[in-house]
């Protein structure tokens, strides 16, 4: 029989700030500061397809950087087994879209994300919400993997962990070198997907074979 287990995450200052740190000044705020953007651009902020314009932004803004404000711990305390399972995990082609940091411009692709257990599994649904709540801020593609495999390393303590996403960056796509069919590719090898190459293959065969 499955056990939950309690665990008490505490989250490093680099990967998850506070929800009082994300919602330093108001939506008005926001409002503010991209009426004067679209000024500065040489818009008319007072005619009709633009009035409500700011206040669109600013709430997108918010939910597009909402993970700032997710607690891990709340997130994953509930979803932690005790189970005599030692088989590779994985979830696979999981969505996700962010914010590079450097231009505020979207990228966007799939995520794959697998782990050898040692004792301890996690509900699946879990995952993929490790995903979103990275991917819901200003980022690069680098960290927000890093982010994802240390944080299930973190909780599980399992054998190993791995992280592979696949992206395609608007920076890239609208401006720069304006290659629209370039994917960028990053991953996150922990434990034995590390130093096993045999583990490590078979986690790449894995997410690369198609299901119907």
């Amino acid at each position: 029989m499955s056990k939950k287990n309690k665990l008490n995450i505490n989250s490093s200052d680099d990967d998850n700030l506070s929800l009082e740190e994300n919602t330093n000044g108001s939506i008005e705020s926001l409002e503010k500061i991209i009426s004067e953007l679209l000024e500065d651009l040489g818009e008319d902020v007072h005619r009709e397809g633009l009035l409500k314009t700011p206040s669109r932004v600013a709430k997108a803004y918010r939910f597009l950087t909402k993970g700032y404000s997710d607690d891990p711990e709340k997130l994953l305390n509930d979803a932690i087994f005790y189970e005599c399972y030692d088989e590779i995990v994985i979830v696979k082609n999981i969505d996700f879209y962010s914010l590079c940091e450097h231009h505020m411009l979207p990228f966007y692709g799939k995520c794959h994300v697998a782990y050898l257990p040692d004792k301890k599994i996690i509900g699946l649904s879990k995952i993929p919400r490790i995903v979103e709540m990275f991917s819901r801020r200003l980022q690069v593609q680098e960290r927000m993997t890093t982010q994802i495999g240390n944080l299930l390393n973190k909780v599980l303590s399992p054998r190993g962990v791995a992280v592979v996403a696949e992206a395609k960056h608007l920076c890239m796509m609208m401006r720069g070198v304006e290659k629209q069919n370039s994917v960028a590719t990053t991953s996150c090898m922990i434990g034995e997907f590390k130093s096993n190459s045999k583990t490590r293959s078979e986690f790449l065969k894995l997410i690369s074979s198609t299901t119907d």
